[in-house]
């Protein structure tokens, strides 16, 4: 008997503890999931008949109130039911000729017994299965299939309030629980990213604290498109009492290595020239700087991340900037002189470098500068270029839109070359594959000679995915390092003056449905670029595609 009355006084006291041991964190990441999923599965609420962000912000001090999880329940439940009856539908059929991509997709949350009562549960699962299936209010699509925000308004935001705080962090964390095609390859779980960032958004101090923690916010995506910008962002604004190194760099083996110089008279008068290797920045070793900012600099993939740190650690509001340089085996230290934008960048403010759009290299081999190379341009180039041996298409830079003429040029044959996923509004989370997309025609005078395609980190999105259609011509190679790995159309959100953010729209994925998000282009011959190489003033990857192209291997 006192065994029996042991054991139950066991479970009362796990119960009554499980009861109280519930944090406001919790509470308001539980708030954020079902508020969202309210915004786009509730016939009235997505259908625009209630101000959502009013309602939750009513909602909020109720939140706070509820102690345990009946109670938190039960707040929901009453909100739900305030909302209107939702009709039970027909079965809503899923359409027969779709083929469903549903790695981003999960409401498993709903059934969380540790959060919600089960009749909350029930009424949750109602509305999923009597989802809105009209025009949705807040959100619309491109014909590119990317999303577009319609009717949010911001331009009450306060960032000095929790309040507010909290309610751009739940518009912008279902955003992507929604509609971000690539959330399933985040290195760390989106739901635990929403858990670990209520403490952050909450204890924001001020308007920077808030900023800060959307830049955390969206560095979680893992995407190079991806960027947070508190207005002004006009470039002059941005740049304004902010000083620079002058001359461009290179993050190369935890050492970050002058490339060119951009104002000749001030890199002379503090000794800097191309080549020149820097270890440490106000005594921070570059090692350090690229760890200690891994949360606020965003980037897919690693190669990408070192190219996005590049500018934000060569430029400040100092004036000066003790550097060591290791030079001969020796390490030296200096303050050098930081100066503003246009001061730091006289090179380019003075005369604009005059750059060959397309020219032939020795040994009948055609170059193409694809960042310079309009659609006008393209007659003109294959006429050039049609009777050389090869052609280099240098993509380390962004194209302007040539895919489609070159391809046709390039290709004997219609090629299947790319697949996307685009997002379902009848069952938001949901994606949907495209028919495979085709390049080229049918072209018996196409291209014969040698295709080589230049690729880094500097290859992102459109550059990406040109990569992939260049690939499908007959002898086609692809040299150099990883890209970017950020394919696919960019969702852009200016939201009322408040902020700026953006991040990649729809999936992109070869035919055979494997992924260029993250992963990037993979060269067929992998080259880096090395200290050496800067040092000795060569294109190591150019200079590869040279080689590969005479040898043959």
């Amino acid at each position: 008997m006192k065994k029996i009355l042991l054991i139950i006084i066991l479970i009362i006291t796990q119960s009554i503890h499980s009861q109280t041991n519930f944090s406001e964190t919790q509470k308001l990441a539980a708030t954020c999931k079902v508020w969202g999923f309210l915004k786009y599965y509730h016939p009235k609420v997505a259908h625009g008949d209630f101000n959502w962000d009013k309602q939750l912000l009513e909602m909020l001090p109720k939140i706070y109130q509820a102690k345990t999880k009946d109670e938190f329940s039960l707040v929901l439940e009453n909100w739900i039911d305030s909302l209107g009856e939702v009709p039970a539908a027909t079965p809503i059929a899923l359409p027969k000729d779709v083929q469903y991509f549903d790695k981003n997709f999960d409401l498993s949350w709903i059934k969380n017994k540790k959060l919600f009562s089960e009749n909350l549960a029930v009424k949750l699962k109602f509305i999923e299965q009597n989802r809105f299936q009209g025009d949705q209010y807040y959100i619309t699509t491109f014909n590119a299939g990317n999303v577009l925000l319609q009717n949010e308004n911001y331009s009450n935001f306060q960032p000095n309030s929790k309040e507010s705080r909290l309610q751009v962090l739940f518009m912008y964390w279902n955003l992507m629980e929604y509609f971000f095609p690539y959330k399933y390859l985040m290195d760390k779980n989106w739901n635990t990213t929403l858990e670990e960032m209520v403490p952050i958004f909450i204890n924001a101090e001020n308007e920077d604290d808030f900023y800060t923690a959307m830049k955390k916010l969206t560095v979680r995506l893992n995407d190079s498109h991806a960027i947070f910008y508190k207005y002004p962002i006009k470039e002059d604004e941005q740049k304004k009492n902010i000083n620079y190194f002058p001359a461009k760099c290179k993050i190369i083996d935890d050492k970050i290595i002058v490339t060119k110089i951009l104002s000749d008279s001030l890199a002379k008068a503090d000794d800097i020239k191309v080549g020149d290797v820097i270890t440490k920045i106000n005594d921070k070793t570059i090692k350090e700087i690229i760890s200690e900012n891994k949360e606020i600099v965003n980037g897919s993939n690693e190669a990408f991340y070192l190219k996005n740190l590049e500018m934000p650690i060569l430029s400040g509001y100092s004036d000066n900037v003790k550097l060591e340089f290791l030079e001969d085996g020796q390490y030296k230290s200096k303050m050098i002189n930081w100066y503003q934008v246009h001061d730091a960048h006289r090179n380019e403010y003075r005369h604009a470098e005059i750059k060959e759009k397309f020219k032939i290299l020795n040994n009948n081999i055609g170059y193409v500068d694809m960042g310079l190379l309009k659609i006008k341009n393209v007659p003109s180039m294959i006429e050039k270029l049609k009777l050389t041996k090869a052609i280099i298409f240098d993509l380390r830079n962004y194209p302007n839109g040539t895919y489609k003429e070159i391809s046709n040029f390039l290709n004997s044959k219609p090629k299947e070359f790319v697949v996307y996923t685009k997002p379902d509004l009848t069952y938001p989370g949901r994606y949907k594959w495209s028919q495979p997309s085709i390049t080229g025609l049918e072209n018996n005078d196409n291209y014969k000679g040698k295709i080589v395609v230049l690729v880094n980190e500097e290859t992102l999105s459109q550059a990406e995915w040109t990569a992939m259609c260049f690939k499908t011509a007959d002898n086609t190679t692809i040299i150099g390092s990883q890209t970017a790995g950020a394919d696919g159309n960019v969702s852009d959100f200016d939201l009322i003056k408040a902020f700026y953010t953006r991040f990649t729209g729809i999936g992109v994925y070869y035919p055979d449905k494997h992924e260029t998000q993250r992963v990037g282009i993979i060269p067929d011959i992998a080259v880096k670029t090395t200290i050496k190489g800067i040092q000795e003033g060569k294109d190591e990857i150019l200079d590869r595609a040279l080689e590969f192209i005479e040898a043959q291997k």
